[in-house]
């Protein structure tokens, strides 16, 4: 069920909730979170279905924050309910561009009482996300440097203005691959780790981030290669005295390990889908200092 609501205000938008309530039973019982999305700049559509897989692991109240294009200076809104809004209630907010630059103000009618809020940029990244209005009221706070034409910049600006509860969507797209190299390590006798290598898809903050972690954790240089027809990470090799310890997804679906005296092993390793690294991220509403550790190690190399 979609509720639009045109020249309104989030007042009118908190009186219609409550109406939508006891007019269909719709509850907020459970509801874990209140996600807050500043969708500017992207396809409202594909982000609230993103929200909306990830809410079915975290039952949330979305708001969405989404300028409109008209010269008039008005909110327009709407409201989904049951079906439309997944495990969550969705609430759409269209600003104008004035009213957009106080999002903090927009939302606060609307937030669930007594529940952490968590900030998504799924587009542009701010150059201070904690600084902004709906940083600010966050305790996690989710960007996504992939969507940067220049991820090591975008990289060192969000390592200048790192705050904990900040947390970024190109680390969780490798998470798998961390604990996998982690595992392997911890059974092979050398550990001592020469060189890093890795190879992936051209200008990944994945592999940037990757490898200063390799160097701040294992003490070891690293070397990233890179190819404009792969998607995602491609392989990880680990220099030991002892031999290499690898991991290489060549069809991006599935990884071969490859350890020293081992016969290899194949496992299932497709690529994360954003609703996946989102949800991944809402399990957590504390601060990720690895994380911060990573991204503090780019910006001293960089």
């Amino acid at each position: 069920m979609i509720i639009d609501l045109p020249r309104t205000t989030t007042s009118e938008v908190s009186k219609r909730m409550l109406k939508a309530r006891k007019d269909f039973g719709v509850i907020t019982l459970g509801r874990v979170m209140t996600l807050v999305i500043d969708a500017t700049g992207t396809d409202v559509e594909d982000v609230i279905d993103t929200a909306n897989v990830a809410s079915r692991e975290h039952p949330c109240r979305i708001i969405v924050i989404s300028p409109h294009d008209g010269d008039d200076d008005c909110l327009h809104a709407e409201i989904r309910l049951g079906g439309d809004a997944g495990a969550s209630e969705v609430i759409v907010l269209r600003p104008s561009a004035v009213q957009v630059e106080h999002g903090d103000t927009l939302v606060m009618p609307l937030l669930l009482p007594d529940v952490p809020i968590v900030a998504w940029w799924p587009g542009d990244v701010p150059e201070n996300a904690a600084g902004t209005g709906i940083g600010r009221m966050a305790s996690r706070r989710i960007t996504d440097s992939k969507t940067a034409a220049d991820a090591a910049a975008t990289l060192r600006s969000l390592a200048s203005a790192y705050q904990p509860g900040d947390t970024d969507l190109a680390w969780t797209r490798v998470t798998r691959w961390r604990a996998l190299l982690a595992s392997a390590l911890e059974q092979v006798e050398d550990q001592k780790v020469v060189r890093a290598r890795l190879h992936g898809d051209t200008g990944s903050p994945s592999i940037l981030l990757l490898g200063a972690w390799l160097t701040r954790a294992l003490g070891c240089d690293y070397q990233a290669s890179y190819e404009d027809n792969v998607r995602g990470l491609q392989s990880i090799v680990l220099e030991t005295e002892s031999g290499e310890i690898s991991i290489s997804r060549p069809d991006q679906e599935n990884a071969t390990l490859s350890q020293p005296g081992q016969p290899d092993h194949t496992m299932a390793l497709p690529p994360r889908s954003l609703g996946d690294c989102l949800a991944e991220e809402l399990r957590r509403l504390d601060d990720d200092p690895v994380y911060g550790g990573a991204l503090a190690q780019f910006a001293k190399e960089a």
